[in-house]
């Protein structure tokens, strides 16, 4: 049962596999949420199952809301939802907070702070951490960097959607830097688990075997033990769609040219995401790169589901 709504109004822009759960967790917090998605029908279950208003615009959302949460695919969207036509930032309330969720270059981060702060608002750059099962926990990881006064105002959404809140700085760009960091290292190891477990077919080993050996073993890795359970069942029903990672590696390549710093790693993983694209699966689940590993080498993997 949902706690009675607190007087700490909730908009929440983007009701994705991340999205929906965050707002079910400020439900859950007794936090009042009112949601939009480009999906209606997604809003209307959303109200319907937990006690939300479904709204048909963004403008709607916003009214009254004290923090607005902005859970949307990348800084273009981002861009749109606060600063387009009947968007947030003329919507809300002066003095609210917008929670900037996206993954984005840190410079895209900076300069949306910069217009949203002009328009008597605060913008806390809040990217997340953790996958849809945590976000419908309540328990992601916030990686958090704004003035005082956004860090405070925001603070009933953070602890309704978050187990650890990394309070990194008092600019916009600092958590979008650090989730910059994250998702190289989160894409680089998704496609070394995805090369590894083929190999193991390859050598004719049992695969189901070897993930029960590498999870115990020094070799493991979060996403190798979260994602390769996928390819053992044959299910990639997108939890992250292998088109996250041509987007986010994509940025971190951007990044990694314009300063001069060499990122092979990074690039070379960013290659097999890109094929595993090209090869029709970039709204498949990430751990897709391993059927693209399969399909170059020849090796069987167990069938995906239909």
């Amino acid at each position: 049962m949902n706690a009675a709504p607190t007087n700490s109004p909730v908009a929440v822009i983007g009701l994705g596999s991340m999205g929906y759960g965050m707002a079910v967790s400020l439900r859950r917090a007794g936090l009042a949420v009112s949601a939009f998605d480009v999906r209606p029908e997604v809003a209307a279950k959303f109200a319907s199952e937990h006690g939300g208003l479904a709204c048909g615009s963004v403008k709607d959302a916003a009214a009254n809301a004290q923090i607005a949460v902005i859970v949307v695919v990348n800084a273009d969207q981002t861009e749109d939802v606060l600063l387009g036509s009947g968007g947030l930032a003329d919507a809300l309330p002066k003095g609210a907070v917008v929670m900037s969720c996206a993954t984005m270059d840190p410079e895209r981060a900076r300069a949306l702070a910069k217009a949203i702060e002009a328009k008597g608002l605060h913008y806390l750059d809040s990217p997340i951490s953790g996958g849809a099962a945590r976000a419908a926990e309540g328990a992601l990881t916030i990686l958090a960097s704004g003035s005082p006064d956004a860090m405070s105002k925001a603070e009933p959404a953070l602890a309704a959607m978050a187990a650890k809140v990394y309070r990194l700085g008092d600019e916009a760009g600092i958590g979008a830097s650090f989730k910059m960091v994250n998702q190289l290292l989160a894409g680089v190891h998704i496609a070394a688990a995805s090369e590894a477990l083929v190999f193991a077919k390859r050598l004719g080993l049992d695969i189901a075997k070897v993930y029960e050996v590498i999870t115990a073993s020094a070799g493991n890795s979060w996403m190798f033990e979260n994602r390769m359970p996928h390819v053992l069942d044959g299910d990639y029903a997108p939890r992250s769609a292998v088109e996250i990672f041509v987007k986010d590696l994509g940025i971190i390549s951007d990044m990694s040219r314009g300063t001069k710093f060499p990122a092979p790693v990074a690039s070379a993983a960013l290659q097999m995401f890109l094929m595993t694209a090209a090869a029709g699966m970039g709204k498949d689940d990430d751990a897709s790169v391993a059927r693209l590993y399969a399909q170059i080498t020849g090796v069987e993997l167990p069938a995906p589901k239909a």
